[in-house]
């Protein structure tokens, strides 16, 4: 088999796992570091070109790091084929109570009209986001509350109930706990563009 080619059947579980990563709202840095790895190391197994995501002791370390287990693997792998279609990659990430659904958008644009998160970026600053994008610890990212409002912040971390972001009116070095249920959507900052 040519080295960059991945057998269906790894890339496939390899799949389930980020689908599980997903729903629980977790980067893959997040996840590799609840399970002693880099993201890098996760997204191996995520992309199915780490083999050994078959083996039950790998998949137990890996499930626990997602508060999961491995009857929850097969669960999603087997979601996965009885709807193929539905099996691509997700997306953002749309808050709906305490789940998270992908956002089918594109690259937008943001203009900063203040000085909240200087000196990252000032005011004037137009930020490139992704809502297909989940970020990770200390990029930029963009939240759109359930009311409509739009929140320009630095990631910190999250967890089932909440995420910690750090900059708004307490500046870069205070961190603020936002719930879950108060988001529509997380979007990473992709670029910053200079006026």
């Amino acid at each position: 088999m040519p080295r960059f080619e991945t057998d269906p059947d790894i890339r496939a579980l390899g799949e389930a796992l980020a689908s599980l990563r997903r729903d629980r709202g977790l980067s893959q840095a997040e996840a590799g570091r609840r399970a002693g790895m880099t993201s890098q190391g996760w997204g191996l197994y995520e992309s199915g070109r780490r083999p050994g995501l078959f083996r039950p002791d790998v998949q137990r370390r890996l499930v626990a790091a997602l508060d999961a287990s491995p009857e929850d693997l097969a669960l999603a792998r087997s979601r996965q084929q009885d709807a193929p279609e539905q099996a691509t990659p997700a997306a953002g990430l749309e808050a709906r109570g305490r789940t998270f659904q992908p956002d089918q958008g594109g690259v937008r644009r943001l203009q900063l009209s203040n000085d909240d998160l200087a000196p990252w970026a000032a005011s004037g600053v137009v930020l490139e986001y992704n809502p297909e994008q989940w970020p990770r610890r200390d990029q930029g990212c963009v939240i759109e509350t359930v009311d409509g409002t739009l929140l320009v912040r630095l990631y910190d971390g999250a967890d089932s109930q909440t995420l910690t972001v750090r900059g708004g009116a307490g500046g870069l070095g205070a961190a603020t706990r936002i719930a879950r249920s108060d988001v529509r959507t997380v979007s990473a900052v992709t670029a910053r563009l200079e006026r």
